[in-house]
């Protein structure tokens, strides 16, 4: 093995979220060092550095953007685009009050000499291999540092991985792209120790055979295939090693520093993506955030909460994110309910399916889980059953009724103007919308296309006349790149201005609810807009109104029994058969009084009591 061997670079640049070691560099650096303990293995989380250089707010608002923050390390590549660019930035930032006021001349002249100051202050020349995560948001930084290091150190081998990039546009991102050596496709341990092993067993030379899951550059000539080369039981990744952000973080400032976010993952991939019915393979359609995984992998319940105290103890912080697209099925309680008997005051983040049911959540909220993203994305059923996401209107309120009840944050999504979406689409979320009006304020999301993405693999059948690259990759990336690569965010012609104007009412209308919650929840004794207590024998139930006094109601009796039963949404005929003492016309007046009232939500005859225990 030759010195230079001896020691390779992880890099992540800016923009992830800065709170937040990056798990990709974290878990790759770790999984590396046990297969090859020889090795001196830095992990740069560059994005830190760039944070405190402009400040973590303003680098915050940027990182949650996608175009803002493509724009500011495209003006450093492609300066002779500068115009359309700042275009590009301000049409995407004039909603942002922090970003629309921004010179971004002198952003980008910041960010371009906190960048190149760092390259500086590496010796680059010592490392026999640089690896670049490139994720979302992080495409025009991570060209930007590759030319600019490969230009001073051209003998550094180059490989690139993560998920903006897959199939057929891992061959363009090489063919484009001259500073780059080497691309994995999909997840990066059994690829990146494969090129390894190579490098080191034959010194490193110019040219480099097949390696699985591996495209190289081999002279003038693009050589390796885009399968997967993934591990099969994630049992065998030992816990992210996260100690070169916290060895960064270090040297700020005191006024600087902060407590991080942990990052952990319990999974890879989606088990609904991965379950096939009647010979079909599921999957949300408008969703590509699985193109780096073939099915669906899990660690060991025992294995999570080992990695978890491990971490926390390791950092002395006790926020964590988990990492997963989708929680496991049947271990997610156990895994709360282990999580909490370490006895730590952990903060919790998950994603998850609005299936989840209100055992596992009371389990995941006394484990520390605070904040959730729940695949809602929409109120109605007949769009659900167009996204292909096998649930309903009514679960999806059930879930955001047992979040407010709970006191965890649901951050979810309502994406509108989905191609091919009607009127009836529009018509059952406005009626759902009236009885979602207690809980949390869904956030609205634009449907955008996603490369690779079902709607995207099969854009005639649903309705669309054209697919291609997003018209911003044109203001950012000069004529020939934008025309050689397929890029992640897609764009398309259809029946976009239909849309628009279809959803128009939806829109209003979740503004009016954002603001009603808002109001409700203004003054500092926090309590529910829809809430109940039981008495035993009767229910109190209070619901408060914007510009009017609460109204009170009381269920007495087996209606008060009722109400209870149906804090889980049941069918008609099973509310029936559960309390037959009262014959069916008057359980059927009990339930539409309560609709009525707006107290209980009605859907294809299933019923959901909204108001939530004091």
């Amino acid at each position: 093995m030759t010195d230079r061997l001896k020691h390779i670079v992880l890099v992540s640049t800016p923009w992830p979220l800065y709170s937040r070691p990056s798990i990709q560099l974290g878990t790759l650096k770790t999984y590396l060092k046990s297969r090859f303990p020889e090795l001196q293995i830095k992990a740069l989380h560059l994005y830190l550095k760039v944070a405190e250089r402009i400040g973590y707010k303003l680098y915050h608002e940027i990182s949650e953007r996608t175009w803002p923050a493509e724009s500011i390390y495209a003006a450093l590549l492609f300066p002779e685009q500068i115009n359309e660019i700042k275009k590009v930035f301000y049409r995407e930032a004039k909603n942002n009050t922090i970003l629309r006021k921004i010179d971004f001349d002198a952003l980008a002249a910041g960010v371009k000499e906190a960048s190149d100051n760092m390259i500086k202050a590496i010796d680059w020349g010592k490392f026999g291999l640089a690896g670049f995560s490139i994720c979302l948001c992080q495409l025009t930084s991570s060209l930007y540092f590759i030319k600019k290091i490969k230009e001073s150190f051209p003998s550094l081998r180059i490989v690139t991985g993560g998920s903006m990039f897959t199939g057929d546009t891992i061959f363009q991102l090489l063919e484009t792209f001259s500073e780059i050596d080497h691309v994995v496709g999909g997840e990066g341990e059994l690829p990146m120790a494969g090129l390894i092993r190579y490098l080191i067993k034959s010194g490193g030379p110019n040219k480099t055979p097949s390696i699985p899951g591996v495209v190289s550059r081999n002279g003038s000539n693009i050589i390796g295939d885009i399968s997967f080369n993934q591990i099969k039981d994630l049992t065998s990744l030992p816990p992210p090693d996260y100690d070169d952000y916290f060895d960064l973080l270090k040297t700020f400032r005191p006024d600087k520093r902060f407590f991080p976010t942990l990052c952990a993952e319990i999974s890879r991939g989606c088990w609904w993506k991965s379950v096939k019915k009647q010979g079909k393979q599921r999957g949300c359609a408008f969703c590509n955030l699985n193109l780096q995984w073939n099915g669906y992998r899990k660690k060991s319940t025992g294995q999570v909460v080992s990695e978890i105290d491990y971490l926390t103890k390791r950092h002395k912080s006790l926020s964590i994110a988990f990492m997963d697209n989708m929680l496991p099925l049947r271990e997610d309680k156990e895994i709360f309910l282990r999580l909490h008997k370490l006895g730590k005051d952990l903060r919790l983040f998950a994603e998850m399916r609005a299936t989840t049911s209100y055992k596992v959540l009371k389990a995941m909220r006394s484990a520390g889980v605070e904040e959730v993203q729940i695949g809602i994305e929409a109120l109605s059923t007949q769009l659900l059953k167009k996204f292909n996401k096998g649930t309903t209107g009514i679960q999806n309120l059930e879930i955001m009724r047992n979040c407010e009840e709970l006191g965890i944050v649901n951050i979810s999504n309502l994406i509108l103007c989905f191609p091919g979406s009607d009127i009836t689409d529009v018509k059952e979320t406005l009626h759902a919308l009236d009885f979602a009006f207690p809980f949390r304020p869904l956030r609205v999301v634009n449907f955008w296309l996603g490369f690779g993405s079902p709607v995207w693999d099969n854009w005639r059948a649903f309705g669309l006349t054209a697919v291609f690259n997003h018209p911003n990759y044109a203001a950012l990336f000069p004529p020939d790149v934008f025309q050689s690569i397929s890029f992640m965010i897609q764009s398309f012609r259809g029946d976009r201005g239909y849309q628009k104007k279809l959803w128009q009412p939806v829109k209003k209308k979740v503004k009016a609810w954002k603001k009603s919650y808002a109001k409700l929840h203004s003054n500092l004794s926090y309590s529910p807009i829809l809430s109940f207590r039981d008495g035993g024998d009767f229910l109190i139930i209070r619901q408060k109104r914007p510009d009017a006094d609460p109204l009170t109601h009381r269920v007495n009796g087996i209606y008060r029994d009722i109400y209870l039963f149906c804090r889980t949404n049941r069918s008609l005929k099973r509310i029936i058969a559960n309390f037959p003492q009262i014959g069916e016309d008057r359980i059927v007046s009990f339930l539409k009084m309560m609709k009525d009232k707006k107290l209980i939500y009605e859907e294809n005859s299933r019923y959901l009591s909204l108001a939530v225990r004091v």
